[in-house]
């Protein structure tokens, strides 16, 4: 189905990259206007030169989303800019790898603003003009890890998106009277184009083997879940997560 999004403003934090990227080029296709917001403005360019350059509408928002000014800011420069706002997905997150012991205070602070604390600003700031969009949705980019799973390192990381979850959940209640819903996606082990470039043909089979699809994700699985919680087939679901992990979650993959 095409032109799902037709006529919609999206906005997509962590949009030059991996599966921001992957969904700001779908949303186009699909007819959206999209807002391509990045901490670092190269990669953020090339995604919107990719989409108009397949005759998509897309503009870049260089910002870094861990203050609730920066997220003002943006929201203010998108109406500014499209006069509307239909549809915000939070995708950009911050990472860290270490121990709870070993963790600063620095460190943990960043992963919660950027993952978790900037949902709250996000629906606090958009939520007036979701509200007066005939399909307002806010979206969030969640992870197995911290509900489903735990990896040794990862405690700020997964608490964040466990929080997240819960940010879901809550606002989903709380919006649902408002013609607003809030939903996710929670991916498992996924290939962005970073991660292929990084990983070993050792370390992808390794991943792939904890799989019982057999394989990692992509940028672009994500991508349509997202795109299906933005279109209108999606409209009575709120407060949700959709997990795109191939099983990872269910049960690692075993050899009989």
């Amino acid at each position: 189905m095409a032109d799902r999004l037709k006529g919609r403003v999206v906005i997509v934090t962590g949009g030059g990259r991996g599966i921001g990227r992957a969904t700001a080029e779908l949303f186009a296709r699909e007819g959206a206007s999209v807002v391509v917001a990045t901490r670092t403005a190269a990669p953020g360019q090339e995604a919107v030169d990719a989409i108009t350059a397949a005759s998509g509408t897309a503009t870049l928002i260089a910002t870094d989303v861990g203050t609730r000014q920066a997220v003002s800011d943006l929201i203010a420069q998108t109406i500014a800019r499209f006069g509307k706002i239909d549809v915000i997905l939070h995708n950009a997150a911050a990472f860290g790898a270490s121990s709870i012991a070993d963790l600063k205070d620095s460190e943990l602070e960043e992963i919660l603003a950027v993952n978790l604390k900037a949902a709250f600003w996000f629906a606090a700031e958009g939520l007036p003009h979701l509200r007066k969009s005939d399909a307002g949705r806010l979206l969030l980019t969640s992870s197995i890890t911290g509900n489903r799973q735990a990896y040794p390192g990862y405690a700020a990381y997964g608490t964040s998106k466990a929080g997240l979850n819960g940010f879901i959940r809550q606002a989903g209640f709380e919006f649902a009277s408002m013609g607003v819903t809030v939903n996710g996606v929670e991916p498992g082990v996924t290939f962005t184009e970073g991660a292929l470039a990084t990983l070993s043909e050792e370390q992808r089979a390794a991943f792939a083997a904890i799989i019982p699809r057999g394989q990692a994700g992509s940028s672009e699985d994500i991508a349509q879940a997202l795109l299906f919680l933005a279109s209108p087939e999606s409209a009575h679901i709120t407060g949700q997560t959709i997990v795109v992990d191939g099983g990872q979650s269910i049960g690692a993959a075993t050899p009989f």
